[in-house]
């Protein structure tokens, strides 16, 4: 369209100067005969002037005139036009928010560099940059704040790079920058990451509040190319390597930087088959609930089950949830698991004794959802599952993220008479007054305290001290990973408690859970009378230490 309008603009110029140059010819030709017999006329020489000829006068001087005028105007509207044309290429090349390259014109940019670097005696960095845990951001201050960080990062990384480099934002919280370095002194490349993690990580100020943020570096090399010459296909190849290296220094706790090298792409491509797994298999209902025993370990007896999921894959076998709930909740889908899950395990536990207990762990994720009490009540009712029966397990983590919504959330659920345990405690943040201002149910004190019973004293020290508090809180305690004779014994001298680890049994599927319980007349009364003689078998075994939200 605008190819047309500029052809369109040039024909009428010179159509309008066709115009204007021949009134400019017959001006010459009628002047030389109607001026000086209109001197002579103002003179009183001459009898009259010819008409004809003074009108033609007249009229090609306001041709000149008026082609001259139109002349200029449009050639003020083709440069206005050209004008912003060009900035509407300009503005198409370029991030909105933070001004830098776009994806689009970065990567022709890259394209172009890297087929002229036979010219040079240069290399080319890609350096792959993502925000740490952005979309925290964005929940907890908002978009606006998000968007500040983001305008604060772009700056930051500018400030830092060389001359002769570039740097875009491809979307969300993803910058790319392009770095040249002499080949023999990638330690430059390796600064520059090392500057990016100390100086664009520092607080964001908005609204008066400080936003912390970290990033995570991907770097990958022109020399890693085989073919730099293909333009934005090499750029694009180039950049894909140094987000594989980026995903790589995530996965190694974030906060770091990593360069390039083959067997990540091997990793990513498995990781990508398991995001691509795990849909299938929540669709599938490949997901399904395993049940290790909680005891009282004063009597024995079994008290109830805590609920861990388990993915059955067909291709894989039997998968631990230390493989697929941390993949689960980076891609969004621990919800709509964890329902899945918890909905099977209210049907299964129906089926016990109506003493027995039913724990659920909540992934942190879930947490965030304002929505969560509501949701699981939800469940109760549509399963008509007592909801004085279950224990709803939430993390430490879980507390400092919004410790407001977390303590609506908790009460909500007890108000229904759900029970609520802090789990794993001692392994992270939770301070006494926030100990004493959320109403938990439970405490369970996490395996890692509990293994060192075994052998060292420090350990037992530790346990202790968390009992001691306990006490006074007037909060009972479940012990994890009792996995012998002696663990439970110290535990059992040191008061009472519930406790589970594998010294009672590998975590079970539903059909052994009701094989044992059929051994031990704890069926609902309402099942006895249709159960039949089962061998227990024991169940597959796992890894020590698998924890799952449900």
């Amino acid at each position: 369209m605008s190819g047309g309008r500029d052809a369109s603009g040039r024909e009428h110029d010179l159509i309008t100067l066709g115009i204007a140059f021949a009134a400019i010819i017959l001006f010459v030709g009628t002047a030389g005969v109607v001026l000086p017999n209109l001197t002579k006329a103002w003179q009183g020489d001459a009898a009259s002037l010819d008409v004809a000829l003074t009108n033609a006068l007249l009229l090609n001087i306001a041709l000149i005139l008026l082609g001259w005028h139109r002349y200029k105007a449009l050639n003020t509207e083709l440069q206005a036009r050209r004008q912003s044309e060009e900035e509407a290429r300009r503005l198409a090349d370029i991030d909105h928010l933070t001004g830098c390259h776009n994806r689009r014109s970065f990567t022709a940019v890259l394209g172009d560099l890297l087929a002229d670097l036979q010219k040079r005696e240069q290399a080319l960095a890609a350096v792959a940059v993502d925000l740490d845990n952005f979309k925290q951001v964005n929940d907890l201050h908002g978009h606006q704040a998000g968007d500040e960080v983001l305008r604060a990062t772009a700056a930051r990384i500018q400030r830092l790079l060389p001359d002769g480099a570039v740097v875009a934002r491809l979307g969300g919280d993803e910058f790319v920058c392009v770095v040249p370095y002499h080949p023999q002194v990638p330690d430059r490349v390796d600064q520059l990451a090392t500057r990016m993690i100390e100086q664009v990580a520092r607080p964001v100020e908005c609204a008066e509040t400080a936003i912390d943020i970290t990033i995570s570096i991907g770097i990958a090399s022109s020399t890693q190319m085989d073919d730099m010459h293909n333009g934005t296909a090499s750029a694009q190849k180039l950049m894909h390597k140094a987000d594989i290296a980026m995903y790589h220094a995530k996965k190694q706790g974030k906060n770091r930087f990593y360069w390039f090298e083959a067997p990540m792409e091997n990793e990513l491509r498995f990781r990508n088959e398991l995001e691509a797994g795990i849909r299938k298999g929540i669709a599938r209902g490949e997901f399904r609930p395993y049940y290790e025993q909680q005891v009282d370990l004063d009597t024995g007896k079994l008290a109830g089950f805590e609920m861990l999921a388990r993915w059955e894959s067909p291709e894989m076998g039997v998968v631990g949830p230390d493989i697929f709930i941390p993949i689960a909740e980076e891609i969004g889908v621990i919800g709509e698991m964890s329902e899945r899950l918890i909905s099977q395990a209210f049907e299964d536990a129906k089926e016990w004794d109506s003493e027995l207990t039913l724990s659920v762990n909540i992934s942190p994720v879930q947490m965030r959802d304002p929505w969560f009490a509501q949701k699981l009540l939800k469940l109760l009712v549509a399963h008509n599952f007592p909801p004085h029966r279950l224990d709803i397990e939430i993390t430490e983590s879980c507390l400092h993220e919004n410790v407001g919504m977390v303590r609506s959330m908790i009460t909500s659920l007890r108000n229904q008479g759900v029970h609520v345990s802090l789990d794993d405690f001692g392994t992270g943040y939770s301070s006494l007054s926030q100990l004493r201002s959320l109403p938990f149910d439970r405490l369970k004190i996490d395996r890692a305290f509990i293994s060192e019973l075994k052998e060292e004293e420090h350990g037992a020290k530790l346990v202790d001290a968390i009992l001691a508090m306990s006490d006074g809180l007037k909060l009972p305690v479940t012990a994890e990973g009792i996995e012998n004779e002696v663990v439970l014994d110290a535990l059992k001298r040191m008061g009472k408690m519930k406790g589970q680890g594998y010294h009672y049994g590998r975590p079970e599927p539903a059909a052994d859970v009701l094989a044992r319980l059929g051994k031990q007349d704890l069926l609902a009364k309402d099942k006895l009378d249709n159960v039949t003689e089962v061998d227990f078998t024991s169940a597959s075994p796992s890894r020590s230490g698998d924890k799952a939200a449900g």
